[in-house]
Parts: structure tokens; C-alpha cells; sequence
């Protein structure tokens, strides 16, 4: 789906989903908002959707578009009567929907306890039935499975060819959209330098401190820059990426252990100096991407890096003119 297609849908649905809910079982709400009228998914089938997970405050905690990576699932029996298992049921392949999930009904009937610190009653999913594999009747389990990792396995291998194609247009677009004038390095790495710092320059093994945000260069659905992750705490809530456990500030990067771009880029500016970089996916999470950080196959990465400080490696001690150095004695052979 187009991006700006993802945000028209994404507010159609927010708009849709504020009234005429419908009500489950197990405290479940929710509103179909397209009946693509085909069959229903069962226990058993196994789904690909795109989804967009929210508190009841609406804050986003996942979103799949965003990610530009849907998920892939089996529909497992129903722990339930209203669970996410159960819900799923009442779509089919094409539909799309809102539903709200008690989350108190969810900590009885699981035994799994609220979220820690939660005051919220409901989750909400808004999600889209991208694709359900259906598993005919009395078709055995063996057969079923193969076919739908074949299946998967070559609508995964598209979805990898489409994002490596689409890469440099996703560079070429971020730097015309924001009215960059970069320079680019024999690696591809792409920079501008807004202040280049004093004329040391960091050394492979020197430990870099360094004050940083990093986002991909599309926008997510809701307008917003595609942050995934920022050494700065106001960035960090202003963009939902907040971890209460995290060191805000400056952070120690040594010099030869970030991704190659990174690397490079950092190289290129001394103490107090400032840089943005652009740094291909060859220069960074390549065609596997980062899942768990947000970044999938083939993403192009944007970081706006400032250099606090440069720390040289401690060096070996030295042995004093007169000191007496005493080897060490290699341990007894059995």
C-alpha cells in the first residue's frame, strides 16, 4: 500500500472507529470497516496482516506500515470466547477492522497479568486481512504446512526483490523532499557536514561519544518522521520511543563496532562537529534488516550524529628505566 494511501486509511478508520461499535464476547468491541465478503478465517488458517496496535489513549505501540513489514501467523484455538484468536474470526482475506480487547477480561481468562503500570481497560487493534491461507477440510497437517511455507516463503522472497528495487528511490526521494546538497563517498555512503569540529578525527578503537537520532527516510503513516531509535530523551517521548530503563545523552560508540556507515561517517568530523549521513542498506542491516528494531530488508537509514567528544584508547603501562619486570611463569604441563 502507498504511503499516502496508508495515512488516508489510517484516518478513515479513526474517524469510523469513534462510534457503532459492535459487541462481542469477553468484553470484545469491534467494527468492520470493509467486508471484502470473502470466507471467514478458522482455527487453523494461517493469516497475513497488516495492523496498527494502540493503548486506549491512543498511542501507538506498533504498527506494522510503519515497519512496512505485515505479519505472519497460524490462528491458534481460541483460549477464550473473545480473545485475539476468537476475534480474527470474524474477518475474512480483504477486510478490514478496529476491535478493542478488554484487557481485564484478558488477565482472568489467561492468566497472564495487565501490562505493568496500565490503567487502560481496552487495547486496540486496527488491522487489514492481507492474505488467509486456508487449510481445506480433512487435508492433512504435512501437506498443509509445506504448501503454506512454499507459499510464504515466495510471497517473502517478492517482498524482499520489491524493497531492494525500491531503495534508491526512497534515498533520492528523502534528499529532494528535504532539499539536502550531499557528498557521496566510493562506498555510497551519502553526508552533509553542518559543522565540522576540531581537526582530530576519530581512530579505529577510540571511543566516540556521541549525541544521535536515527530514522528511516519514509515518514510514518501519521506524518511523523520514522524514528527507531535517539541518544536524546525529549526525541525519544516526542516519538513514542521512550525507554524508561535508557541512558539519556551522549553515548560511547568505539570505533570499528557500529555499522559500517556509521563508521565511515564518523570519521569524517572531529570533536563538537555535526553530520548527517545517509547510509545504504549495504552499509547497514543490509537484506536482513533489524526486525526487533524496526528496520526491515533493504532499509536506507538517516542519522543526525553530533561528536561530544573523542576518548583515545588506554594505553599499556610502560616499564620505568630500573623497574624490575617480572615474567609470568607458565603453568606446570600434566
Amino acid at each position: 500500500m502507498k504511503k499516502g494511501l496508508v495515512i488516508l486509511f489510517a484516518a478513515t478508520l479513526g474517524l469510523a472507529a469513534c462510534n457503532n461499535y459492535k459487541k462481542g464476547p469477553g468484553g470484545l468491541s469491534y467494527i468492520i470497516h470493509k467486508d471484502a465478503g470473502g470466507a471467514k478465517i478458522k482455527e487453523g488458517d494461517i493469516v497475513k496482516l497488516n495492523f496498527i496496535q494502540k493503548s486506549e489513549k491512543d498511542s501507538v505501540m506498533f504498527n506494522t506500515w510503519d515497519m512496512d513489514q505485515p505479519q505472519v501467523f497460524p490462528v491458534a484455538k481460541k483460549v477464550y470466547a473473545g480473545d485475539m484468536n476468537d476475534v480474527l474470526t470474524l474477518f475474512g482475506e480483504g477486510d478490514s477492522a478496529t476491535f478493542k480487547l478488554d484487557l481485564d477480561t484478558m488477565a482472568a481468562r489467561s492468566g497472564q497479568p495487565k501490562p505493568p503500570g496500565t490503567k487502560d481497560k481496552y487495547i486496540v487493534f486496527t488491522i487489514k486481512v492481507e492474505k488467509v491461507l486456508a487449510k481445506k477440510a480433512g487435508e492433512a497437517d504435512s501437506t498443509f504446512q509445506k504448501q503454506a511455507r512454499d507459499f510464504f516463503e515466495q510471497d517473502y522472497k517478492a517482498s524482499i526483490e520489491k524493497k531492494k528495487g525500491a531503495e534508491a528511490g526512497k534515498i533520492k526521494k528523502y534528499i529532494a523532499d528535504n532539499n539536502l546538497k550531499t557528498t557521496t563517498t566510493a562506498s555510497g555512503l551519502q553526508y552533509i557536514i553542518s559543522k565540522p569540529g576540531d581537526a582530530v578525527k576519530p581512530a579505529l578503537g577510540d571511543t566516540m561519544m556521541v549525541n544521535y537520532t536515527g530514522k528511516l527516510t519514509t515518514k510514518k503513516s501519521d506524518g511523523k518522521d520514522n524514528i527507531f531509535d535517539t541518544s536524546d530523551e525529549k526525541v525519544a517521548k516526542e516519538s513514542g520511543k521512550h525507554n524508561a530503563m535508557a541512558q539519556y545523552g551522549p553515548r560511547p560508540i568505539t570505533l570499528g563496532r557500529a555499522i559500517p556507515g556509521f563508521d565511515e561517517g564518523l570519521q569524517l568530523i572531529g570533536k563538537g562537529g555535526k553530520i548527517t549521513l545517509i547510509i545504504p542498506s549495504s552499509l547497514a542491516y543490509g537484506e536482513g534488516g533489524m526486525p526487533q528494531g524496526g528496520i526491515s530488508p533493504f532499509s536506507p537509514l538517516v542519522f543526525e550524529v553530533e561528536l561530544s567528544d573523542i576518548k583515545k584508547p588506554s594505553a599499556a603501562p610502560v616499564a620505568q628505566p630500573g623497574a624490575t619486570v617480572t615474567p609470568v611463569t607458565p603453568a606446570p604441563t600434566k
